[in-house]
């Protein structure tokens, strides 16, 4: 029997060589105790950090002036002056309705104003009349008395008169329709030769004034606190004062080159949207913006001292967001916090997350509440 020495002795070179190596790989390695190996895992540590927070909101364009133009008086359109989309002044004319009937009936009632004129006249010579031979009692001052009353029919057939010959002029003068602003001509549904009525419930045409233009939008009532909430003053008009320049972004994603104005924020909420209306003001001198134009106005508010967590840090489910935050002992802790704005593409913490407080930032799709993690830090994020 070969003693057990020397079996050592044989053995070759290499395998020596190994058993060192197998030796303090067994006792090498990072484990928690009691536990499994910790993973190293992206981190951050949350610290005070001043945010600019931008809302957006679904805006309708209006021109500050819209005017509906109608006819007030029937007839047949003669002419259009204007074609759609023009640009005209106050007092530029832009229709005429066919003026022949309402010009006769101007001139009648100017000859039953002359008539009745003319029928005062002659009442008031009767009256003058009689007042000498009253005085003298060679009538009786009924004749007088009937004479003053006969006067006074003739004065108030005058007025009357007058006042219709008035209302004829003005409804000639009706006759060519004229802009009551200066702005842009929308569209024009007529053409020279239709009917036009009064009572018709399509107007002529709508002009607007666009060279300022009215942004609405509404705001949620969650989103009416948090504007309270973020601006100063004590009262809602300090606050809209204080509010910064809001941007226009256009419907192709540009931004309006000029900066708004908010200038007016409703006075109750609408019962069937839970939502109250908020008007911006837009300077349009170069005529870009037109009424019906639709968009998105950003209101853009600064921060100090919050706290922001980066979206890719976070877990959405069930409404609720979530991040991994890591206790004293190392092991990563599922924890909701409040979303109170978003800046870029972090997230303002709610008072669930304090400074100094240690997230996950990456590999979350492998971490469970309990596993160990070693962060891993970025030295720039540690500054």
């Amino acid at each position: 029997m070969i003693p057990i020495y020397r079996r050592f002795v044989r053995m070759p070179a290499f395998a020596a060589f190994f058993v060192p190596l197998l030796v303090f790989a067994g006792c090498g390695g990072q484990q928690t105790p009691g536990g499994p190996q910790a993973m190293p895992l992206a981190a951050l540590k949350l610290k005070p950090a001043a945010a600019v927070v931008m809302q957006e909101f679904p805006a309708r364009l209006e021109g500050k002036v819209n005017v509906e133009i109608r006819s007030q008086v029937d007839g047949i359109l003669e002419k259009i002056y204007v074609d759609e989309g023009a640009l005209v002044k106050a007092g530029q004319p832009l229709f005429r309705i066919d003026s022949r009937l309402f010009r006769e009936q101007y001139n009648q009632a100017l000859a039953a104003q002359h008539a009745a004129e003319a029928a005062a006249s002659i009442a008031r010579l009767d009256v003058d009349k009689l007042e000498p031979l009253v005085r003298n009692k060679v009538v009786s001052d009924i004749q007088l008395k009937s004479a003053k009353a006969s006067l006074l029919a003739a004065n108030a057939n005058v007025e009357q008169a007058r006042a219709s010959a008035q209302s004829a002029r003005i409804n000639l003068g009706y006759a060519v329709i004229s802009a009551p602003v200066g702005g842009y001509i929308g569209t024009i549904p007529f053409r020279p030769g239709s009917l036009i009525a009064r009572s018709a419930s399509t107007p002529l045409t709508m002009l607007s004034d666009v060279r300022e233009v009215y942004g609405y939008f509404s705001m949620s009532e969650a989103d009416f606190m948090q504007f309270r909430r973020q601006y100063e003053g004590a009262t809602l008009e300090e606050k809209i004062r204080n509010v910064p320049p809001v941007t226009l972004l256009l419907a192709d994603g540009s931004s309006y080159p000029e900066k708004g104005e908010l200038e007016m924020v409703g006075g109750q909420f609408d019962e069937s949207t839970a939502a109250i209306a908020v008007r911006a003001v837009f300077p349009n001198e170069n005529g870009l913006l037109r009424t019906g134009n639709t968009g998105r106005v950003r209101l853009e508010s600064r921060f100090e001292g919050v706290l922001l967590v980066p979206q890719a840090a976070t877990v959405e489910m069930q409404d609720k967001v979530f991040v991994f935050r890591l206790d004293k002992s190392g092991k990563v802790r599922r924890t909701a916090f409040t979303v109170s704005g978003k800046s870029g593409d972090s997230y303002i913490a709610g008072a669930e997350l304090k400074p100094g407080d240690v997230i996950v930032t990456s590999g979350l799709g492998r971490l469970q509440d309990g596993m160990a993690v070693k962060p891993v830090f970025d030295k720039a994020s540690q500054k």
